[in-house]
């Protein structure tokens, strides 16, 4: 099979599937609605079989036209990352990585090790964001991430799956709390009181709000802060209690009228892994950063 599709077949392609109309999809491309016919039938001679299923109601993919649908994403992407890329380095910029990685991956590890990477490579460009350990999967499937930290028992498919620490997550109470000193506690018997918890758009917020809904409760926090330093503030000065990665609470708690109580859930136990959707395929800068944040 010769496939001779170039890249405004696969961008037109892209819309019509998006819009499920040929008529919107030619006119998002800029082109006649004749024209687009001609290259999505093109298409399907090069294929040989269908891609689309048409009707009044507008088209359909096929289940070949959903692979091609799948792929012609995938290049659209990476051309979208080499445009980036290359305006990078025409600000002097040698690379550019994209990094997705859950709260504790950012709070507690990325701080040392990329600035320990950024230091010995100042021409590298890191764009750091912060998802659930499922987005973070799907971004790196998706090619929208280079590289993914996540946590818990997440599968990572057929990914390059490196280790990168275990961490706990905690209750944080006042000192003088009835559950300070306590063996342990589950999550859910703690929702009848006040929490202390970081914004609604932080991955660890939406995680304990599954959790509770998974439990069949609700998860509503008093008051909701930046960071986990002003969580353990507002929970020393009485506001409420709330669960935190077990390094954060075990360094603030030095400093602060507080205690940390272990959680009984399995999920509170949590390996971190980095994962790349095929390290040896990765640009330049992305392996690097891959190997330096693997290296003890």
């Amino acid at each position: 099979m010769n496939l001779h599709f170039d890249l405004f077949d696969l961008k037109l392609f892209v819309y019509v599937a998006d819009a499920r109309s040929l008529t919107r999809g030619a006119e998002k491309a800029c082109i006649s609605l004749a024209a687009a016919s001609t290259r999505i039938k093109q298409m399907e001679e090069a294929v040989g079989g269908k891609l689309l299923h048409r009707s009044a109601q507008g088209v359909s993919l096929t289940a070949a036209g959903q692979a091609v649908l799948y792929h012609a994403k995938r290049v659209m992407q990476q051309m979208e990352h080499l445009r980036c890329d290359m305006q990078d380095f025409g600000k002097g910029i040698k690379g550019h990585v994209r990094v997705f990685a859950n709260t504790t991956s950012i709070t507690e590890y990325l701080p040392q090790k990329l600035a320990g990477f950024l230091t010995q490579h100042p021409a590298v460009q890191v764009d750091l964001r912060e998802y659930l350990s499922e987005e973070i999967v799907r971004a790196v499937a998706d090619g929208e991430a280079d590289i993914g930290i996540l946590a818990g028992d997440v599968h990572t498919g057929e990914f390059d799956a490196r280790p990168f620490g275990r961490n706990q997550l905690v209750l944080v109470v006042p000192a003088t709390h009835p559950l300070a000193g306590a063996p342990s506690v589950a999550f859910a018997d703690t929702l009848d009181e006040q929490h202390v918890g970081l914004h609604h758009g932080s991955a660890i917020h939406r995680f304990l709000q599954r959790r509770a809904e998974l439990a069949g409760r609700g998860f509503n926090p008093r008051i909701q802060v930046s960071s986990f330093e002003a969580i353990c503030l507002m929970i020393e000065a009485g506001v409420g209690i709330g669960v935190l990665p077990a390094s954060s609470a075990q360094r603030l708690s030095m400093a602060m009228r507080i205690s940390t109580v272990a959680l009984s859930d399995a999920w509170a136990e949590r390996e971190l892994k980095l994962i790349a959707r095929n390290r040896e395929q990765l640009p330049a800068s992305a392996r690097e950063l891959f190997d330096h944040l693997v290296a003890p």
